[in-house]
């Protein structure tokens, strides 16, 4: 099947900027249908009656009669599932601000840019949209069906849910030195399903801790697979806030990877910061158990809670992950980088290894470098892949490793 023309749209209620920023789009996206407005409320009207779905919005944010961010909020309830490019003379602080707004609103942010708009900073943008998208049509997220109890029981039973792996690397050197198992639904009818459409339903349903246990047992039998084809990379997984309440927990993974013949340090187990309010007494008992069978603890998202220093001090976690958040795009925003350094002060100060999540491009990869971060995980790297599909992948990132590590 053919790619989908990319549909791309131009909001800015200054004239020449929109004349400028129209062809330096134009020049960089040969074969895309570009259509340009002068004001927010005729961009919504228009995407009210075009039957095609914008791929990619570029989006002034200081407009008269509607405003960027007042757009951006009912952009969302027409179902929107593109990119947008957000474009203001503002204060950097406040254009970073409705970037995390529009993501609060499901939006993908694919970047910021000042006025006035340069063309090097945008032709960056728009490469690394083209970069990433589909060679066929997406299925729109509102087009997954909603599933039943009974159907999610089945897929437990049938084994269906299987675990693809994202390789995470040393950023000093660029070793291979583990993966994070991501879990996928193999739907008879519907293909590989992503998380997010049906792990909700499955803590709804009170079946998230029988999918935790199928993770971790397909976790170790594939890392086992991997030790016999010559790798052997730690294993991360993350764990649900129901996991965090049960205190019979640590028992029951040390009973997994006993039977699987792994060691206990190869497993990391992520847990996302907002998994910990729920009961902190049991996640401080459980945590601790886990970490003297020597289980690494990894605390995920790091930042985007609401008590991460206080859980650094009362929670016995090895590795702080840091949130995609602050890392996508931090070599061109000084307030992340502000942040950053921050973090990697204080993990040093506590003795705790740090690991980057959403590094997408060169600069996130030297940048995390040059801080001394010492993992790093993104797309730049790998994408999330079958396990039969890693020995390949090694073979492709040794050949690179040179012109990235010197």
């Amino acid at each position: 099947m053919d790619a989908p023309t990319p549909h791309i749209l131009i909001v800015d209620d200054d004239p020449l900027q929109l004349k400028l920023i129209t062809h330096l789009v134009a020049a960089g996206t040969a074969g895309a249908q570009i259509v340009s407005f002068l004001s927010a409320v005729d961009t919504l009207a228009h995407i009210g009656v075009d039957t095609t779905t914008p791929s990619l919005i570029l989006l002034d944010l200081n407009m008269p009669q509607m405003d960027g961010v007042a757009f951006l909020r009912q952009l969302k309830a027409t179902g929107f599932d593109g990119a947008v490019i957000l474009i203001s003379g503002e204060d950097e602080r406040l254009i970073q601000t409705s970037a995390r707004l529009a993501e609060a609103y499901g939006i993908e942010v694919l970047g910021t840019l000042a006025k006035p708009v340069l063309p090097k900073p945008l032709k960056a943008l728009i490469d690394r949209w083209q970069h990433r998208m589909p060679h066929s049509p997406l299925r729109h997220a509102n087009e997954w069906p909603d599933f039943s109890a009974d159907e999610l029981r089945d897929a437990l039973a049938c084994h269906s849910f299987v675990n693809h792996y994202q390789p995470k690397v040393s950023l000093a050197t660029g070793a291979f030195t583990s993966v994070e198992a991501l879990v996928r639904w193999q739907h008879a009818d519907h293909g590989l399903i992503p998380p997010d459409r049906f792990i909700p339903a499955l803590e709804h349903n009170n079946m998230i801790g029988e999918m935790t246990t199928q993770v971790l047992q397909h976790a170790a039998e594939d890392s086992a697979w991997m030790q016999a084809h010559g790798l052997t990379p730690r294993m991360a997984i993350n764990i649900s806030a129901r996991s965090l309440n049960d205190v019979a927990f640590p028992d029951e993974v040390g009973k997994l990877i006993d039977h699987a013949g792994m060691r206990s340090d190869q497993l990391i187990l992520e847990i996302t910061e907002s998994h910990l309010a729920h009961d902190p007494l049991s996640a401080l008992d459980i945590l601790t158990r886990l970490r003297l069978r020597r289980i690494g603890v990894s605390i995920d998202d790091f930042g985007t809670g609401h008590s991460s220093l206080s859980q650094l001090r009362d929670l016995p976690f090895d590795e702080l992950k840091i949130d995609r958040s602050f890392v996508t795009r931090a070599s061109r925003q000084p307030i992340l980088q502000a942040i950053l350094n921050g973090c990697f002060d204080m993990a040093a100060d506590l003795r705790i290894k740090t690991v980057a999540e959403g590094i997408e491009d060169l600069e996130d990869w030297n940048l995390m470098r040059a801080y001394g971060c010492h993992e790093g995980q993104g797309f730049f790297i790998a994408r999330p892949m079958p396990v039969a599909a890693l020995p390949t992948w090694h073979r492709g990132w040794v050949a690179r490793l040179e012109s990235l590590t010197t």
